[in-house]
């Protein structure tokens, strides 16, 4: 089949792929630009080509027999590369610009996230972030996320994963419960308080500690805890700490505010949690060979405006 053939049925290849996404002769051929009869004159063309039908047609719709939809199928690797071809190409000239579909925590993305945001936004005016907020570990490629915020120990091997800043555990109280019930004074002491505990599935509420540099002594101790409210978000702990329910313990960037504005307490100082929460805080992506431009303005932000991590006097 010579050259010109080939890059023709390419092209009518691409249109029955269209077809099958718009259902219809007429409303592919206005997605394409083209008029209905050429549309039509495209697939017959291809259908001669392939020598079986590629289309079937009744009076209330059209759909692909099965040997159109394994050409489809057969092509849509390719079609994609070349799209992704054509964005990286156009991504090299010009301000960074596009939709950013962005996965973040809850607790995360509501009390450091947006608060930030307007500052990317100003900076780049050309791209629009589509912000989702959930706790849950995304699939990225298959939800078409360009970029998700992790607070995690460990970032996925089959991605790529830039850490943004370290993070830190923290005991917290507020007054009002450490004077109705004091304030512990080693680890042991939290199993009669009434701990806030994340809850996790099959998870046994236990908090591990190891001395800080602040004068404790020993090595690692694990405390099996209980208390009268747990939950699976740091947001809804914190406000029960606030409530006085409790010692709850929290990742820094969720009891910051609380913590500088007095609210709450650092309980035990001297004692470092280890293996609640996530001791860094990343941008993952899956790998690509290019990382389009606004991808790398945003990740560039986030290191920046997160470099000191979340301080706690």
């Amino acid at each position: 089949m010579d050259t010109r053939k080939i890059e023709s049925l390419w092209s009518h290849v691409h249109g029955l792929g269209v077809l099958q996404s718009a259902g219809s002769f007429t409303a592919a051929a206005q997605r394409l630009g083209l008029s209905k009869a050429a549309m039509s004159q495209r697939i017959s063309e291809l259908e001669r080509a392939a020598g079986v039908p590629l289309v079937r047609r009744t009076t209330r719709s059209v759909r692909l027999t099965e040997a159109g939809e394994r050409l489809v199928e057969a092509t849509r690797g390719a079609f994609a590369q070349i799209e992704q071809g054509f964005a990286g190409v156009q991504d090299l000239v010009g301000e960074p610009h596009g939709v950013l579909r962005v996965s973040a925590p809850v607790a995360l993305g509501r009390q450091q996230i947006v608060p930030r945001l307007a500052g990317f936004l100003r900076a780049y005016p050309q791209v629009r972030v589509e912000l989702e907020l959930s706790d849950r570990l995304v699939a990225m490629a298959q939800e078409g996320f360009d970029v998700a915020l992790r607070h995690t120990a460990a970032p996925p091997d089959t991605h790529v994963a830039w850490p943004l800043c370290t993070t830190r555990s923290w005991l917290v109280a507020s007054r009002a419960y450490l004077r109705r019930a004091g304030a512990p004074a080693t680890p042991q002491d939290l199993a009669g308080h009434d701990c806030l505990h994340y809850l996790r599935p099959g998870d046994t509420p236990t908090w591990s500690f190891e001395p800080d540099a602040r004068g404790a002594k020993g090595g690692r101790i694990s405390v099996g805890v209980r208390g009268v409210f747990a939950a699976n978000n740091s947001e809804a702990l914190r406000e029960a700490a606030l409530a006085g329910l409790g010692i709850a313990l929290l990742p820094d960037f969720s009891a910051q505010a609380a913590v500088q504005a007095g609210k709450l307490q650092l309980v035990l100082p001297q004692w470092k949690p280890v293996g609640a929460f996530g001791e860094h805080l990343y941008a993952i992506r899956p790998y690509s060979p290019v990382v389009p431009r606004a991808v790398q303005a945003f990740i560039g932000y986030w290191r920046t405006a997160l470099e000191n991590g979340f301080p706690i006097p």
